[in-house]
């Protein structure tokens, strides 16, 4: 009875420390790489997702990308840094950055830094995290991917060319000796 007693109290106390432990803001940050292929001077487009799981607001949220050097990228829209005034509980938002590889290599796309007070008073508790990361990526040279992936319309064009005399002759042929046949064939009928 005691031990019953015991594991009772136990879980209770668990039980409580868990929903301590999801009250307040809770911000889930993710970040993808929306693109199949990665081609070097061919846009990148990189998206961030955040959704607050908790029960209360998030105010002044940050996020911070500097994973991103413009030595080896181009950016054609959207900034490595993005604040929300506040974020909702069960609200989510999203921020989207679009840029161009410089070169081609094996990427490393590394996390980006989420920051956000969970109480609306200035002296509320900071908190910090990251979002996902997705990993080391390729980052094809163009002349490369073109080879491989592209639909290659000149070449099936010169194949064409390239098939119709090995086609065309001997149908040519062909059918100048039907045509030949059938007359001599519709002469002697004739006769």
């Amino acid at each position: 009875m005691g031990l019953v007693l015991w594991i009772a109290m136990c879980a209770l106390v668990g039980l409580g420390a868990a929903q301590e432990a999801t009250s307040g803001a809770r911000l889930l940050a993710s970040k993808h790489i929306l693109n199949q292929h990665l081609v070097q001077k061919k846009d990148v487009t990189v998206q961030y997702g955040l959704h607050n799981v908790g029960d209360s607001t998030a105010y002044d949220v940050h996020l911070d990308e500097s994973n991103f050097d413009k030595a080896d990228f181009d950016f054609v829209t959207g900034f490595t840094q993005a604040h929300w005034d506040r974020i909702a509980p069960g609200a989510n938002v999203t921020h989207t950055l679009i840029l161009q590889p410089k070169e081609y290599r094996i990427f490393n796309f590394t996390a980006a830094r989420v920051q956000y007070r969970t109480g609306e008073a200035r002296d509320a508790q900071i908190a910090v995290g990251w979002t996902s990361s997705p990993g080391e990526g390729q980052i094809w040279e163009i002349n490369q991917f073109n080879r491989l992936f592209a639909p290659h319309y000149a070449d099936w064009i010169t194949f064409l060319i390239m098939c119709v005399p090995t086609v065309g002759i001997p149908y040519f042929l062909w059918h100048t000796s039907k045509q030949r046949f059938e007359i001599s064939r519709v002469a002697t009928k004739k006769q």
